[in-house]
């Protein structure tokens, strides 16, 4: 049987109730009908309780929809009258289910109403466990003797029984009983209840998925149902409660939380080594060549060393943490590099309860000279270092470059692979390129009419036209599109070509022209005048003077170029787009609000280096619009902890921000190696309140394979401030993507290959930068083959299609049992209705959209109360057979050996790609139906049905037959007044949230 297990520790900073500043406090804890409270902790504001509750489970299944509440009160006169201090209300679907997966969370205690005046937070520990003991048996009655397959068992059987060996009818009548006679002795026993602290073995239980199953093999079809139906609970959000600033009134004031509010704060020695003056020299050569090793209790940080330098100049910061100090001495010793053996030069020790605390925007700490000291502790005749000691935490501006004391085996050239980085993305353009003609080519075999081919070239992107019409001045008329980025360094290379044979090309012209000299064009602006340009025949090496002897003529080509900074270029997946924006900066609009997001910890992370006597080097990514930011790599650790903090710019609420977690394989240098991929999480902005802080561990799910593994546990804490509400409520009345897609939209043949290569381009940029974005950690994070042939990922998409008809079926499956009085007092009512509306017709409308509205306020009650996740299930990612992981990770074109089921086998999945594609948008509109009235998008919800009664009212007190004018009318409105830009009900529509978001990819 199903237990359900709390923990109540302790409390603080409760509220005083009795009228003499203190308070007799006790908690009482409800969960599906069953009551229970702790003892009474007199005059104590911070009591502790330290007990454990137990409540029964009656449906496992059910768990997900109930709630756990938690009360404190303040007891007076023997428990007889009793105040309000505050309570807590965790949903049943974050209860961990075994004990070694709870933790102890930390709740901030709400209120009841608006005027209660509440403070204080209490510590719970919720899981639940799997009691292999039966119920307690009903009062005895007389048996039939056992038969086989009979209806009963005896009371003393066997301690040892498996639980599969249980007659089911038996049990269910006993658990009847059990709880009829629990209704009947409620009272009688609720003092007895209140006082029974009941203890939980060590032994660790049975895991709740296994006994389910075993017990439904052996079991009747009734019992089957006990299997929970949704995803694996391993694989779900667990929210959390850590202590962050932003949650505790108490630090408000605290200047840390102006910035890093989000993060919990972590306290770092900091020791900045400037330099040196007036070193003496150790050697008997007269050389020194200096370096300085900082020292604290067994951490080590060592600078590099300055050869033949008196006056050496470093500028290094190290840092260690607060939680590693093992010494309240810091030594900082100048030692010379020699060959045989460091010579000591001296040294300064600081006593660490006299370093300053700095926290920003306190200025820098201004570093000052210290006379080294020798061994014994005198001032040595001359020399002395510039230093600069303090404590401060992750908001100082020395963090990122620190060198931490977690790193000080790091070599000084690998040193930067483990540093906290932001990026940027480059600024992106579309290039429109249209060949017009050509005029006057001179084929090499005069004998024959060319066959011209215009080839361009930009940077690695390569496009070709048509085969032209026969000629010397043929006529294509193609347009031709390309991805250019700022700056502008590359250059177009238009390459006239004559088809000469099957495989066989020979160059009638060339012509180079950069990218710089190209007009750009705004969405209000006319294309450019089209230009003729000459062609340049490539001269041989033996033809050079006879070139430079003939006529100056040349072949020439008519095309029209513009940049096009009206569209917004497409790096992303369209589902997980972060960035909707027209590439030019004069026709952005202003920003709607802020995201926050402070990436805190992992926990459970999968070693990935264990193979080299390591664990892991986590790090995480961070990607926005085209801010990308990299989190510091901890070294050699399963449970990281960063407590970093970044800020975004938030444009559009129906984007989503993408974390990605990796394993870093440059620590030592790397060489070829590719960083691993660990996990990654999408939440979309659209789906988070405003100014609340969410804080969850997201599961990091990967699928390889050998099928789908579970590398760990990330915790993040998000918050999405909104600073123009009006703004931002009338971007789901416009267009998704800027006014350009719409008026002249890109052909559906170029939109894939353009995206593909601007995931290029921004991959090949970031991996140049200074420690480099590696490319695979970019393309994992714009999902390169998200339109790659998955059978797995088209079955994930079918049955979304199905998961949305089977409304529709139940739809049918209601009217007919309408029509066959299956219930008798439904179908009256519905012929009542049905005789209602035909008689008042223009009640029909109104009622419909009334009937919305109330759909969507009771719909409130069971909203989302945390962001979207990787659903493995929806994925089919769970039940995914080896053979289409097999097919889904082979290469693409395959490497199958035979060349005809090479062909057969890339056409197949490049059709059905397609169709893939096609399924899961069909299945993304249905979504968007659906989550009209399901509160995902809060916003978007209270915008519908605040419409749909407006509109509703609107209708009833508006004759019937005018509204039917009107609408007609407005649909049948002359194109003269109809807008290419599609009108604002579908614009809203696809600004709505679908499932896409969550897909596992």
């Amino acid at each position: 049987m199903e237990k359900l297990v709390v923990e109540v520790l302790d409390a603080s900073d409760l509220k005083p109730k009795d009228g003499e500043g203190s308070a007799s406090p006790f908690v009482e804890i409800s969960f599906d009908d069953q009551h229970q409270k702790t003892q009474t902790k007199h005059k104590d504001l911070n009591p502790q309780w330290n007990e454990k509750l137990l409540f029964n489970i009656n449906d496992p299944r059910d768990l997900p929809n109930k709630t756990i509440e938690a009360v404190v009160y303040n007891d007076q006169k023997a428990g007889h009258h009793k105040k309000f201090l505050g309570r807590v209300r965790i949903s049943g679907d974050t209860v961990p289910l075994s004990e070694s997966e709870a933790g102890v969370q930390r709740y901030p205690l709400d209120k009841r109403g608006i005027f209660s005046n509440i403070k204080g937070e209490i510590a719970l520990r919720i899981y639940a466990i799997h009691d292999p003991s039966p119920p307690p048996p009903p009062a005895p009655q007389p048996q039939p003797p056992q038969q086989h397959g009979g209806g009963g068992f005896e009371a003393e059987a066997d301690e040892g029984t498996p639980l599969q060996e249980i007659n089911t009818n038996t049990l269910d009548e006993e658990i009847m009983a059990g709880d009829a006679d629990k209704k009947k002795n409620s009272k009688k026993k609720k003092e007895k209840e209140v006082r029974t602290f009941h203890s939980i073995g060590a032994e660790k239980p049975t895991p709740t998925v296994a006994v389910r199953a075993d017990f439904a093999k052996s079991g009747p079809p009734n019992v089957m149902l006990m299997q929970i139906p949704k995803q694996n609970p391993e694989y779900s959000l667990v929210e959390t409660s850590p202590p962050l600033a932003a949650r505790l009134r108490y630090k408000v004031g605290d200047k840390i939380s102006t910035t890093y509010d989000l993060v919990e704060p972590m306290h770092y020695l900091y020791v900045n080594v400037v330099k040196a003056r007036d070193l003496p020299v150790m050697d008997i050569t007269g050389s020194l060549d200096p370096y300085v090793e900082v020292k604290l209790g067994n951490y080590k940080g060592v600078t590099k060393h300055l050869e033949k330098n008196q006056h050496p100049v470093w500028k290094q910061i190290f840092a260690f943490s607060k939680e590693r100090l093992q010494s309240n001495l810091l030594e900082v010793t100048v030692k010379d590099k020699d060959i045989a053996k460091d010579d000591f030069v001296g040294r300064v020790l600081f006593d660490l309860t006299e370093v300053p605390l700095r926290v920003p925007p306190d200025s820098p700490l201004a570093p000052q000279w210290y006379r080294l000291e020798d061994k014994k502790g005198y001032k040595v005749n001359n020399g002395e270092i510039m230093l600069a000691v303090w404590m401060g935490t992750q908001a100082d501006e020395s963090f990122p470059e620190a060198w931490h004391s977690d790193a000080h085996n790091v070599s000084h050239s690998n040193l930067a692979n483990t540093r906290s980085k932001v990026y940027f993305s480059p600024k992106l353009y579309y290039l429109r390129l249209q060949v017009i003609e050509a005029q006057d080519l001179v084929p090499h075999d005069k004998g024959r009419a060319p066959e011209a081919v215009v080839r361009v070239q930009l940077g690695n992107q390569m496009r070709s036209t048509r085969t032209g019409p026969r000629g010397i001045n043929p006529i294509w008329n193609d347009e031709l599109m390309f991805v250019a980025a700022e700056p502008f360094e590359d250059f177009i290379i238009v390459t006239v070509e004559d088809k000469v044979g099957p495989n066989s090309m020979e160059i009638l012209g060339r012509e180079i022209i950069s990218v710089r000299s190209v007009p750009p064009r705004n969405e209000t602006s006319k294309l450019p005048d089209s230009r003729w340009h000459n062609l340049h025949r490539p001269s041989l090496v033996g033809e050079e003077e006879t070139e430079k002897k003939k006529e100056k003529f040349s072949s020439k080509i008519h095309l029209r170029m513009c940049l096009e900074a009206g569209y917004h270029v497409l790096d992303e997946s369209t589902p997980f787009s972060s960035d909707l924006q027209p590439s030019s900066k004069h026709l952005r609009k202003k920003n709607i609000g802020i995201l926050e997001l402070g990436i805190l910890s992992a926990r459970n992370l999968h070693p990935m280096k264990a193979k080299e006597g390591r664990t892991t080097d986590a790090y995480c990514v961070a990607k926005y619009g085209n801010k990308w930011v990299r989190t510091r790599t901890l070294l050699d650790t399963l449970s990281p902890r960063w407590n970093e903090q970044y800020t975004w710019e938030v444009y559009d609420p129906c984007t989503v921000i993408t974390v990605g977690v990796f394993d870093n394989w440059h620590i030592n240098g790397g060489g070829d190696a590719r960083d691993q991929r660990i996990g990654k999480v999408r939440i979309r902005l659209s789906t988070l309140e405003t100014d609340r802080v969410y804080t969850h561990y997201y599961p990091l799910l990967v699928l390889q394979p050998n099928g789908l593994k579970k590398n760990g546990e990330l915790h993040l804490a998000v918050r999405f401030t909104c600073t123009a509400w009006v703004n931002m409520v009338a971007q789901y009345g416009r267009p998704l993507l800027p006014k350009m897609h719409y008026v002249q939209p890109i052909p559906v043949r170029h939109i894939d290959w353009l995206r593909h290569q601007a995931m290029q381009i921004v991959a090949a940029r970031l991996s140049r930068a200074e420690p480099p974005l590696r490319r695979e950690a970019v393309e994992y994070m714009l999902d390169v083959d998200y339109h790659m042939w998955s059978l797995r990922r088209s079955k994930a998409n079918f049955f979304r299609i199905m998961s949305l008809l089977s409304g529709v079926t139940a739809v049918c499956k209601w009217l007919d049992d309408i029509c066959t009085w299956r219930n008798p007092v439904t179908t009256c009512l519905v012929h009542v209705l049905f005789l209602i509306l035909v008689c008042y017709p223009e009640l029909i409308l109104p009622t419909i959209f009334l009937y919305l509205f109330v759909i969507g306020i009771w719909n409130y009650r069971f909203r989302p109360r945390h962001p979207p996740h990787m659903d493995a299930r929806l994925s089919q990612a769970e039940t995914a057979h080896p053979d289409e992981l097999d097919e889904e990770f082979d290469t693409f074109p395959t490497t199958k050996p035979s060349d005809i089921v090479r062909m057969r086998y890339d056409r197949l999945r490049s059709v059905a790609g397609r169709v893939q594609t096609v399924v899961g948008d069909l299945a993304t509109q249905g979504e968007r139906a659906q989550a009209i009235l399901s509160w995902r998008d809060s916003r978007a919800t209270a915008i519908f049905i605040i419409f749909s009664l407006i509109w509703a009212v609107f209708i009833y007190v508006t004759p019937f037959q005018v509204v039917a004018i009107l609408v007609g009318l407005y649909m049948l409105r002359h194109p003269r007044f109809r807008s290419k830009m599609p009108s604002v009900p579908v614009n809203f529509f696809k600004r709505l949230p679908s499932k896409s978001d969550m897909m596992l990819y």
